[in-house]
């Protein structure tokens, strides 16, 4: 009798730790092209069941040319992370008196608060190659005054060991902990792995995770089974354990990267944070609660309030 309650208790707190687990479908990104120098694979969140939240749209991009102009933010944050295959610079301007290139690798992170004119565009002959992430704000901040962070690359500390690099882009995973975002605490990755490198890294509880497989396919270890990833399928997962970490395991898969093979490389990224839980409108560039907030940020915007570019 001691030893089947033994064994009783022991299940349920294994099934009490799964039901704490939800997962999305696995995501293929929509193909979209604008002009003649961008391309991307767009990611919303009502794909992921609710589970991508705080992230509201991710889109993985290739920019040749200057593609959208000068355009206004407001209730969210415009997050850049490009990769480190870019080449070339990609000018940033805002009406925050921003007026500079980011380079490979680094990030830039405009929380737009109230309203901020914002203008990206790559230098002659450059290839920009990376994520063009909005971050819903918390109602209680989309009035904020807008700041900015610009990370550069080699400021990010690098996690690496037999098949396995991976960037601190922002946050901290591993006990490595890179810079802090200027709006919500958030962890973003940026990883690579090659032949049997395995990468760990623990979703804290109550937080939100979004994984996505830039390219060659990898799986995805968690406590409630394994999940593989093609190239360009994303998956969003929550841990709604309040008591604990969710440990999840990366690596190469077995089908498309045999082991002998070591010169391949899986790209992925991974971001992490604590979920908003607030419903909001999304209308192009303005993320608000509701339509009369939209239709004031178009208003405040068409009245100058959001600043200019110098």
């Amino acid at each position: 009798m001691t030893n089947f309650q033994s064994t009783n208790t022991v299940m349920n707190k294994v099934n009490a730790f799964h039901s704490a687990i939800r997962i999305s479908s696995v995501v293929k990104g929509s193909p979209i092209g604008i002009g003649s120098g961008f391309t991307a694979h767009t990611f919303r969140e009502a794909a992921f069941d609710q589970h991508m939240d705080p992230l509201a749209l991710v889109d993985h991009y290739v920019m040749t040319e200057p593609t959208f102009g000068p355009h206004p933010h407001a209730g969210l944050s415009a997050v850049s992370v490009l990769f480190e295959d870019s080449e070339g610079k990609f000018h940033n301007r805002d009406s925050l008196g921003n007026d500079f290139d980011i380079l490979p690798g680094d990030l830039y992170w405009l929380k737009a608060g109230s309203g901020a004119v914002h203008d990206e565009a790559p230098r002659a002959g450059a290839r920009i190659h990376g994520l063009q992430v909005f971050v819903n704000l918390p109602a209680q901040y989309k009035q904020d005054a807008p700041v900015s962070k610009h990370v550069s690359a080699h400021t990010m500390p690098v996690i690496e060991k037999e098949g396995v690099r991976v960037r601190v882009v922002l946050g901290e995973s591993n006990q490595i902990v890179g810079a802090t975002s200027p709006a919500l605490p958030m962890t973003i990755l940026d990883g690579y792995l090659s032949g049997n490198g395995i990468f760990k890294h623990d979703i804290n509880a109550g937080e939100n995770a979004w994984l996505y497989a830039i390219e060659s396919d990898i799986t995805v270890e968690t406590p409630q089974g394994t999940i593989t990833l093609k190239a360009g399928d994303a998956v969003a997962l929550s841990n709604l354990n309040h008591d604990g970490v969710l440990s999840i395991a990366l690596s190469c898969a077995a089908f498309t990267v045999p082991s002998s093979i070591t010169s391949s490389k899986a790209h992925f990224a991974l971001f992490s944070a604590k979920p908003i839980k607030e419903a909001f409108v999304q209308k192009g560039p303005f993320i608000m609660s509701n339509e009369q907030e939209i239709k004031q940020a178009e208003r405040n915007y068409a009245a100058g309030l959001f600043g200019r570019l110098d």
